[in-house]
């Protein structure tokens, strides 16, 4: 080597990775949920793929072609013949590269809990060899990824970052129940921490992703990109529902308000409702809790995620007052909710509002009975300690006998339900509330 290429080297460490990286590297993705089981198979079109996940039981389901998330098929499973699954760690050292996929929830007191990151990050760096590049594809506040994950990469590692691993993000854009918009149908942006390892984390996306990639100008900028995406849509929702609060005052219809707004070419179309799941409900309190840490307070962030967050105590205040209205009796009623769900057509139920709504009505004395077909019962158990029926014929004798229904999720199973069907559920002079604003006015009592 001259002593210009000795140079060269020495200002830029990352310059050996273009020599020395595979041109089919081995990927392996860490956590096999909702994000990282439909990435999984769709890198596994084109690399050797080792799906991980720490729950055994998860992937013997996925050997077996099933999902219980409803995102991959069994044909699909089946058909990944270069996917690996394993819940074994050891198996995932010779990965060139690891995309990390766990979940970043929030705690009970609406801060970042970076637990299922810090653990993977931990672990990945047992095995993480001289080389090798780590992207993230969860949601964190700017800066988190080289300030919490990279120094356990290092520590558990022993390796030195820029120098001996490399570092990217990417952040996810998985949209639950969607069979629309699919992971290989969306632009990824991408970022590395070094122009090198940006390159190959673009060009390793663009193999895969048919959309395209956006390569960003550093990880921070992805990140934050990425927030902001759930945090504008959050805000938005928070403005609508906050009308629909001032037009029910007013005796005016919300979604006919809507309806004619709409006819302006560059009226947004959001409506009210329930924003709970594990992004646009969490995402922003990553943003707040950055911000607060530099000394700045959020105004506008934080009073769009109150309004939300209290939401469902404003339905379950309205359903109230509708009881009352018709001289209902609340106490030891019986309320039917449809749906638990955090979206429609969706088996996913974290974080979802509609358990803030079963709680509110709780205290009311009510007795609350849950109808959703499209959830796992056992997981509503174990998540909420919470009984859900899945099937109609266990309302049993409770049919036609309910003194209120509100239909807090519009699966299509119960938007397909005409209103006589909706009728016919709860008792002659019973209250109908419509979360989501789909079923003919006409049959309602309430609406947000």
């Amino acid at each position: 080597m001259t002593s210009s290429a000795t140079s060269d080297a020495s200002q830029n460490p990352a310059s050996h990775l273009l020599e020395q990286f595979p041109a089919e590297p081995k990927v392996a993705i860490v956590g096999l949920g909702y994000v990282g089981l439909p990435l999984a198979v769709a890198f596994s079109n084109h690399f050797d793929t080792i799906g991980f996940d720490i729950n055994q039981h998860r992937i013997s389901e996925l050997k077996n072609g099933f999902d219980r998330t409803e995102e991959i098929s069994k044909v699909q499973l089946l058909a990944a013949k270069r996917l690996r699954l394993s819940a074994t760690l050891e198996e995932l050292k010779t990965a060139d590269i690891f995309i990390v996929t766990v979940p970043t929830p929030i705690d009970h007191s609406k801060q970042p809990d970076f637990t299922p990151l810090i653990q993977s990050s931990c672990a990945l760096g047992t095995i993480l060899k001289r080389g090798a590049i780590v992207i993230y594809e969860s949601t964190v506040y700017p800066g988190a990824t080289e300030e919490v994950c990279v120094p356990l990469l290092e520590q558990h590692s022993g390796l030195k970052f820029k120098e001996d691993f490399f570092v990217g993000y990417s952040p996810e854009r998985i949209n639950p129940g969607d069979q629309t918009h699919r992971v290989t149908d969306i632009v990824k942006v991408t970022a590395g921490c070094c122009p090198v390892s940006a390159k190959i984390i673009d060009q390793l996306y663009r193999r895969v992703i048919t959309a395209g990639t956006h390569a960003a100008s550093s990880i921070k900028v992805a990140e934050a990109a990425k927030v902001i995406e759930n945090t504008q849509r959050d805000l938005n929702i928070a403005l609508i529902n906050e009308l629909a609060m001032i037009f029910n005052r007013l005796d005016i219809d919300t979604h006919e308000v809507l309806a004619a707004a709409s006819t302006k070419w560059n009226f947004l179309p959001f409506k009210p409702g329930l924003v709970g799941g594990h992004c646009i409900g969490v995402d922003p309190y990553y943003l707040t809790y950055k911000a607060q840490s530099i000394g700045y307070h959020p105004e506008i962030i934080l009073a769009g995620r109150r309004i939300n967050d209290n939401m469902p105590i404003y339905v379950a205040e309205q359903v109230i007052k509708l009881m009352t209205k018709k001289k209902l009796q609340v106490v030891d009623s019986n309320v039917l909710v449809l749906g638990l769900a955090f979206k429609e057509n969706c088996p996913d139920i974290r974080n979802t509002k509609v358990i803030d709504l079963l709680r509110e009505l709780k205290t009311y004395h009510s007795n609350v009975h849950v109808l959703d077909p499209c959830i796992d019962p056992a997981a509503a158990a174990h998540e909420y300690d919470l009984a859900v029926m899945t099937d109609w014929q266990e309302l049993g004798p409770l049919q036609g006998q309910f003194d209120a229904l509100i239909l807090a999720v519009n699966h299509t199973v119960f938007a397909e339900l005409s209103g006589e069907q909706l009728r016919k559920l709860v008792k002659p002079n019973g209250v109908i509330y419509d979360v989501k604003g789909n079923i003919d006015p006409s049959i309602v009592d309430g609406r947000l």
